[in-house]
């Protein structure tokens, strides 16, 4: 069904979430990398994003979960921001895609999407400290994550079994308040964790 002139839509936003949110992946990861580089070639560098004891940035980059597959994390970010914010641009150029390319895009998403919220575990309650930029990518994963779905499941790419569509027709009508309520989630749960020292500032 097309889309009025002048309406905003869901089909009009995607492409700027996805290019404004990879660019911004881009850009984190390129910077966790720069620093990363830095502590490794002088161990005593202190990164720019080492705020206090718990917004540290080195102590979340040099972890055992930032190297979940042997190599850095970030190297994964600038790969996949980079082809999310490719997607994007492509959509603003005029690009249409396949459905099957569509499915792909949305399964890389949800490994992001499931990746980061791993990532957000291991950070609250292994390693104990946040990453300013790490935090960002979590910032732009979930939005485009969230909106590719809902994109998808409206225009048919994917399909929800006969059961779960009213949960689809609510998701599609309250996709502002479920995204809203997912970053609430994580902001208590990071105070929760941290308020023996967030309360005491």
């Amino acid at each position: 069904m097309a889309d009025k002139p002048g309406r905003l839509t869901l089909a009009r936003v995607l492409p700027w979430i996805l290019l404004i949110g990879g660019s911004i992946g881009v850009l984190a990861s390129a910077i966790l990398t720069d620093e990363l580089f830095n502590i490794l070639k002088n161990p005593h560098y202190v990164p720019v994003c080492n705020l206090n004891p718990i917004i540290s940035c080195s102590s979340v980059t040099t972890s055992a979960q930032a190297h979940a597959f042997g190599f850095p994390n970030e190297f994964i970010g600038l790969a996949g921001y980079a082809a999310v914010a490719t997607v994007g641009a492509a959509l603003l150029a005029g690009a249409r895609f396949k459905g099957w390319f569509w499915r792909l895009v949305n399964g890389g998403l949800l490994f992001a999407v499931g990746f980061v919220t791993w990532l957000q575990f291991e950070t609250l309650y292994r390693i104990g400290a946040l990453c300013i930029f790490c935090m960002i990518t979590w910032l732009v994963t979930i939005p485009a994550f969230w909106y590719t779905t809902l994109y998808n499941l409206r225009e048919g790419h994917i399909k929800l079994p006969a059961r779960f569509t009213a949960a689809g027709k609510f998701a599609a009508k309250h996709h502002g308040d479920i995204l809203l309520v997912w970053f609430l989630i994580i902001i208590v749960l990071i105070l929760k964790r941290f308020w023996y020292y967030f309360g005491n500032l």
